[in-house]
């Protein structure tokens, strides 16, 4: 990152666990934003006979999956002698990635204690509602649908001092969520916020005609 005083702020993207129960389990910024990300985009259809009108009918926002690679790295804090970084690495940053595809043991433990008295219908547990931040206009609920993470270097503890994790994120709308979510309302507000981008594209689409015209 450039030292230049003059050198604009860099917004930082993160990972967001939102859990009432622990509410600082699963919170990862990242420390290195990706160069690249991948969006997968596929059409909701309303699933009609093209024949009689239906072809462009929509049961909802399309389906989006995010493919991303997260590089962690603690080489700077060992280097200033951060104590959590000689303790453990970067394990805590990769143990809250983790725990966003855990049910909370306690939920877990209470589960088996009403299964061990005979309880006939146990819930399963519900994980944290995960938020992916990527900039002020980006803010989605996603689904943590895949995890890799590769550990590339090590303390002499045996704690992975280097890694990095390939996340797959399949995007949550209201099609998914439950009206009262807060989710549901996050991904509502982002929908409008692309067709508000959309709208102002169309004049920089005229403008570009027009000096094509021009030329």
């Amino acid at each position: 990152m450039s030292s230049f005083p003059g050198s604009p702020r860099l917004l930082k993207g993160a990972l967001i666990g939102i859990d009432p129960m622990n509410p600082l389990a699963s919170v990862v910024v990242f420390q290195y934003n990706p160069d690249t990300m991948t969006r997968r985009l596929e059409p909701r259809t309303a699933g009609g006979d093209a024949e009689h009108g239906e072809a462009f009918r929509l049961s909802g926002p399309p389906k989006e999956t995010i493919t991303v690679s997260v590089e962690i790295d603690a080489t700077d804090q060992l280097e200033a002698a951060n104590p959590l970084a000689l303790a453990s690495g970067v394990s805590p940053t990769l143990a809250a990635l983790e725990m966003m595809l855990y049910p909370k043991s306690a939920v877990v433990i209470a589960n088996m204690a009403a299964s061990a008295i005979g309880t006939v219908e146990i819930i399963p547990a519900e994980g944290p509602m995960i938020l992916f931040v990527w900039g002020a206009t980006r803010v989605l609920p996603v689904r943590l649908t895949g995890l890799t993470i590769t550990e590339e270097a090590y303390d002499t503890l045996l704690n992975p001092t280097r890694a990095k994790a390939e996340l797959a994120l399949a995007v949550l709308s209201y099609n998914d969520l439950k009206i009262a979510s807060p989710g549901n309302a996050l991904f509502l507000v982002h929908q409008i916020t692309k067709e508000v981008m959309a709208t102002t594209n169309v004049f920089n689409s005229v403008q570009s005609v027009g000096v094509a015209l021009k030329i």
